[in-house]
């Protein structure tokens, strides 16, 4: 038979009893402390932060530190290079991060290779010879190069421009589509928005959502 119980709690012992219509009874015990709540998340350190900057930018030669500072500054609003720096360093010292020349990436880390329509397509018009320099992530490069649209209109051309590859100097189609070219070597690149300049695209010569191509041409090497 079911009856109606009110609970009264011993303040000395923390015992509590269920005092009935009939006899108290014994139902448990008071615990002296509440348990603690979990606290709220742990804030990320600055190494925390470009660990997942390196996951999220999905660069399978790693990360710049200028792409990674990018996204720390979009993502976390964090600009403290001195931090930056420091945390670079704490993290390759540690073996957190594997640097390769100015890119960072991840230790096992590996990302599948991009295929179809959104990734830069690479045509080969001469092979530099193979005892000569090869662009390599880190390296300064000299090129020669020109720029079209798909309907053929030049929009850019250089008989010189230097830049360093994964230093993030350059869009990320030449990023892709230099390394491994000897010099005297010659290559076509064709560069889907997404590795050029995406929606907004630069205007007046290069619309939005623009494929470019690019006959580039390596000149010299500087390691």
């Amino acid at each position: 038979m079911l009856t109606t119980c009110h609970v009264k709690v011993d303040t000395g012992t923390r015992h509590v009893w269920c005092v009935s219509s009939t006899r108290p009874h014994y139902v448990g015990h008071v615990a002296a402390t509440m348990p603690k709540q979990a606290g709220g998340a742990k804030s990320k350190t600055t190494l925390d932060k470009i660990e997942v900057a390196i996951r999220a930018l999905k660069d399978r030669g790693g990360s710049s530190r200028q792409a990674l500072a990018k996204y720390l500054k979009s993502e976390f609003d964090f600009a403290n290079t001195v931090a930056l720096k420091k945390a670079f360093k704490t993290g390759v010292d540690s073996g957190r991060l594997l640097q390769r020349a100015q890119s960072f990436t991840l230790p096992g880390l590996e990302f599948a290779d991009a295929t179809g329509d959104d990734t830069t397509k690479q045509e080969d018009l001469k092979l530099g010879k193979e005892d000569a320099s090869e662009a390599t992530v880190g390296a300064t490069v000299t090129m020669k190069y020109v720029g079209t649209l798909l309907s053929g209109e030049r929009f850019d051309a250089a008989s010189k421009f230097t830049f360093t590859l994964g230093a993030g100097e350059v869009i990320k189609g030449w990023e892709r589509g230099v390394p491994g070219l000897r010099v005297g070597g010659r290559r076509r690149l064709t560069v889907p928005p997404k590795e050029g300049y995406g929606k907004r695209g630069s205007p007046p010569e290069i619309p939005p959502d623009a494929t470019l191509v690019f006959d580039i041409t390596l000149l010299k090497v500087e390691e």
